[in-house]
């Protein structure tokens, strides 16, 4: 059931999945400038739009597999189960930002990702967000198994990220060391 509602890069121009198309590692599919109403009292990128930005990229990269409105429509889509954000870095009003995007792992029904935000000028490695997604049958409200076409996409994606270092954050746990 559609209920109308795209995500803020629904249709945008950075294209879909071409399976003749080899595979970056990582992916680059979103970039941002931060804007004036991301900007916080301590005039840098606000805690919630870190994650803002990292949800954008995340709705970049799933319209680029075909989680897009029409898939939506038919009755599934992902949803966030976990996020762990690392905040390294600032980011103030105007800076651009660049969007990196790996998959660590997949099954049948879930999704696990980490990105990375960087300055676009700088280079400087500003966060990274580790997520862990689930695939979802929205008309009954449980997880379920990813459409077949998804499945072939996102292995095919893992294959070629397997090759990347796992990150240092990934699995990392908060604590206060004694």
């Amino acid at each position: 059931m559609s209920h109308g509602i795209v995500t803020p890069y629904e249709g945008r121009g950075h294209g879909g999945w071409d399976p003749n198309t080899p595979i970056p590692a990582p992916l680059a599919l979103h970039r941002a400038t931060v804007s004036k109403t991301w900007v916080d009292y301590n005039r840098h990128l606000s805690e919630s739009c870190f994650l803002l930005v990292f949800g954008d990229s995340s709705d970049s990269f799933f319209r680029w597999v075909g989680v897009d409105e029409a898939y939506r429509a038919a009755g599934h889509s992902l949803y966030t189960a976990e996020t762990h954000l690392h905040h390294l870095g600032e980011a103030s009003e105007g800076d651009p930002l660049r969007l990196t995007l790996q998959i660590l792992d997949v099954d049948d029904k879930r999704l696990h990702l980490f990105h990375a935000m960087y300055h676009e000028d700088s280079g400087a490695l500003l966060a990274t967000a580790e997520q862990m997604l689930l695939h979802v049958d929205t008309e009954a409200g449980r997880v379920a198994p990813f459409a077949g076409f998804l499945v072939e996409r996102l292995t095919a994606i893992r294959a070629v990220h397997s090759r990347l270092p796992v990150p240092e954050a990934v699995g990392h746990v908060m604590g206060i060391p004694r």
